[in-house]
């Protein structure tokens, strides 16, 4: 089975001097492609809402339709139809702008993540969603009780094999997760924006990232130590940490 790790948002935000990519993760599994968040989609780009302009240019997002999923898929010889489900962390624009791109899809997110979309109740869950992404009614697949166990994080397990789970690191917005994927003898565990840029647990100043990112940090730095070979990912990476894809 494969896991193309693929960059979805390139942003250079003001008044910091980083070209910034958003994670995006295309998995194979038995029952056919699942995509790990959507990053930003072609309306993104090409005819943003009064909202998505305005959220591009907060973030100084690069307009790069080129970097959508549905354009890098075929580089990769993925058709889009093959994208079956979308496992979205959260519904942040940068995170879930590429859902209208698959409107076949179906999306499993979190009740909790889902719910604020009608109901904010976190500052930053006011500001960064962008309706447009949704108006085309995604079909939703919600989860609510982390029955399971996923090392020693509470999760939930999706319906693909190898194993996939959402494991709640509720903060960043009510229903964030990250999620585990089984590869081989191994696991990726994204943690999306639980985790600052390169998923440097030691970034500075820890006040603000509890404030931005949430509580989980010091926790996951402890279970990365004691699990090296469990490869942790962010929600944001420098450009040049993630792999090329190749030109058709």
């Amino acid at each position: 089975m494969t896991v193309h790790l693929l960059n979805c948002v390139s942003m250079k935000p003001p008044l910091l001097n980083w070209h910034v990519g958003g994670t995006c993760l295309l998995v194979e599994r038995e029952e056919g492609w699942v995509m790990v968040d959507s990053g930003l989609g072609l309306q993104d780009h090409l005819s943003p809402s009064r909202t998505g302009r305005f959220l591009n240019q907060c973030f100084g997002v690069i307009n790069a339709p080129q970097e959508t999923a549905v354009r890098q898929a075929p580089r990769l010889g993925v058709a889009p139809e093959a994208v079956k489900h979308i496992v979205q962390t959260h519904l942040h624009f940068d995170h879930a702008g590429g859902l209208p791109d698959f409107p076949w899809a179906a999306v499993h997110v979190h009740r909790r993540e889902f719910d604020t979309l009608a109901h904010p109740k976190k500052w930053i869950e006011r500001y960064a969603h962008n309706l447009a992404s949704f108006a085309h009614g995604p079909q939703w697949v919600l989860y609510e009780e982390a029955r399971e166990k996923w090392f020693d994080f509470d999760a939930i397990r999706l319906p693909f094999n190898p194993a996939m789970f959402l494991v709640p690191l509720f903060g960043h917005t009510s229903g964030l997760c990250g999620v585990a994927i089984r590869e081989g003898e191994g696991w990726y565990f994204q943690c999306a924006d639980a985790l600052p840029l390169n998923a440097d647990f030691d970034f500075k100043p820890a006040w603000l990232m509890r404030w931005i990112l949430g509580p989980h940090v010091p926790g996951l730095k402890v279970f990365s130590q004691a699990h090296p070979e469990i490869r942790m990912l962010s929600g944001h990476m420098l450009a040049d940490r993630y792999p090329p894809v190749p030109s058709i």
